[in-house]
């Protein structure tokens, strides 16, 4: 582990940058440093689950090849004790890299080379949408609770139950099906959805939209010849379905 520096108030939101390119981690650390972060690096897969867990970090950028364990499985172990943002670099551009990544519990991605203000830019977007933080409770008079069907979308504690089971959802794929059931009869394009879930400024290829319904999908047991929950409007984008 690399200290860039460590927290000096609760309120300092903690970066883990995660690669085995010593000068792009460095270089990625500054960006998000004069952003207001406090970075630490790690250049390998096995350590960089240690670390993780030491700092519990509000945002990780991961690289998707690293020695040791890779960036999917680090991703994969780092899901089981946190649900902070996750960016995963991939000098991969296969579509099959993209999907493997975001299907552990990433909310980004981005193909090297790239540009550092862009990460930056991406990575605002994220840290602009809302996050509960761990055991506050849910005022009574807070949002209401969404109904699709035997489908419930608790949308301040954010949770969601399928005929009465947790569905484990990342903050992603949670805020892109609240998105479409509060608004049951409107079509998202990919555009509106992103500008929905992840901010107006967002750049980057819109077809992420595309892996994110589909993890929803699955979660929620929809196939595509029974879209109970999320339906696809062909040549337009995505609504919400009924549950039946």
């Amino acid at each position: 582990m690399d200290p860039v520096s460590t927290p000096s108030a609760p309120s300092v939101r903690r970066a883990v940058v995660v690669d085995d390119e010593e000068p792009l981690a460095r270089l990625v650390a500054g960006y998000l440093e004069r952003e207001g972060y406090t970075a630490t690096l790690c250049h390998d897969g096995a350590r960089a689950v240690e670390v993780l867990r030491e700092v519990d970090p509000d945002l990780v950028i991961l690289d998707l090849g690293l020695p040791g364990l890779d960036g999917v499985e680090v991703c994969r172990q780092l899901r089981t004790f946190s649900d902070c943002y996750v960016v995963m670099l991939t000098a991969r551009s296969e579509e099959v890299d993209t999907l493997i990544g975001l299907s552990v519990g990433a909310d980004d991605y981005m193909t090297k080379p790239f540009s550092p203000r862009e990460l930056v830019a991406r990575v605002g977007a994220l840290m602009r949408r809302p996050r509960r933080a761990a055991g506050v409770a849910r005022a009574p008079s807070a949002a209401p609770v969404l109904e699709v069907g035997d489908l419930r979308i608790d949308v301040e504690a954010r949770e969601v139950h399928r005929d009465g089971e947790a569905v484990a959802l990342t903050r992603t794929e949670f805020d892109v099906l609240a998105a479409m059931a509060a608004k049951p009869g409107r079509v998202f394009s990919r555009r509106a959805l992103i500008d929905t879930v992840w901010g107006p400024g967002w750049v980057g290829d819109e077809h992420l939209v595309d892996v994110h319904v589909l993890h929803v999908r699955q979660k929620l047991g929809d196939t595509a010849d029974a879209q109970r929950y999320v339906r696809t409007v062909r040549g337009v984008g995505y609504r919400i379905g009924t549950g039946a």
